[in-house]
């Protein structure tokens, strides 16, 4: 049985489909990254809306990332 390109690749390969530059790549796959990490290694597939506006409040709140 043929297992699923990780969430990762298959980002990359996206990202790549739509030939951005490398450094969009990067930023995404990083953000991507975060997101995961934040949500202790969840998959992304099984959240939903709620989760993202957290990670959005927290970047704002507790990490003081803004936008540019």
């Amino acid at each position: 049985m043929a297992q699923e390109p990780r969430l990762l690749d298959q980002a990359r390969d996206r990202v790549r489909f739509r030939h951005y530059s490398i450094r969009t790549e990067q930023t995404y796959l990083g953000w991507t990254r975060r997101f995961i990490l934040f949500y202790k290694k969840r998959h992304p597939r099984e959240m939903g809306t709620p989760e993202v506006e957290r990670f959005l409040s927290a970047l704002a709140t507790e990490y003081n990332v803004r936008p540019e």
